[in-house]
């Protein structure tokens, strides 16, 4: 088993970390969904902030590891949760580009992250087509966070499929 919380704090001591507003982390998010564009997943990206510092970074992995529970969120969650130590996010902001699904939506809930932050709205797939109390009753939402830059990337990528 590797050992991913030596590689997240040496990640982390590289980065420059700032305590900006919720724009910079949506745009790391942005980042991070360009890297998965770049590797012909669907360009979803995530940061786990935790104390204004990014504890997890993480897109979509679903088709390079043949997983479909390979979503950024999933991702940024192991991997938040391995630098804490412990499975409770409860501190933390989650910052993704695409409204979480229900699966990833029920992850958070797990998690007990204390806020969420949106860019895109999924309509088919979003958790709140479904149910706002799919997440913790303490986590607080902010939808359409550089919505536009959001949609336009996935726009971008499914027209490129098609």
């Amino acid at each position: 088993m590797r050992n991913y919380k030596t590689n997240c704090v040496s990640y982390l001591c590289a980065m420059e970390i700032n305590p900006f507003d919720d724009t910079y982390f949506m745009t790391e998010a942005l980042k991070e969904a360009q890297k998965a564009y770049d590797k012909d997943e669907v360009p979803v990206g995530a940061v786990i902030v935790c104390e204004n510092q990014i504890i997890a970074r993480a897109h979509n992995f679903t088709e390079t590891l043949n997983d479909v529970t390979a979503h950024a969120e999933m991702q940024a969650f192991t991997s938040a949760a391995d630098y804490l130590g412990g499975k409770y996010l409860n501190e933390c902001t989650l910052y993704v580009t695409l409204e979480p699904c229900v699966m990833c939506g029920g992850a958070a809930y797990w998690t007990q992250l204390k806020k969420v932050v949106y860019g895109a709205k999924d309509e088919k797939r979003g958790f709140s087509s479904l149910a706002e109390n799919i997440l913790h009753p303490k986590t607080e939402i902010a939808r359409g966070l550089l919505q536009e830059e959001c949609t336009k990337l996935l726009s971008n990528f499914f027209k490129s499929k098609r």
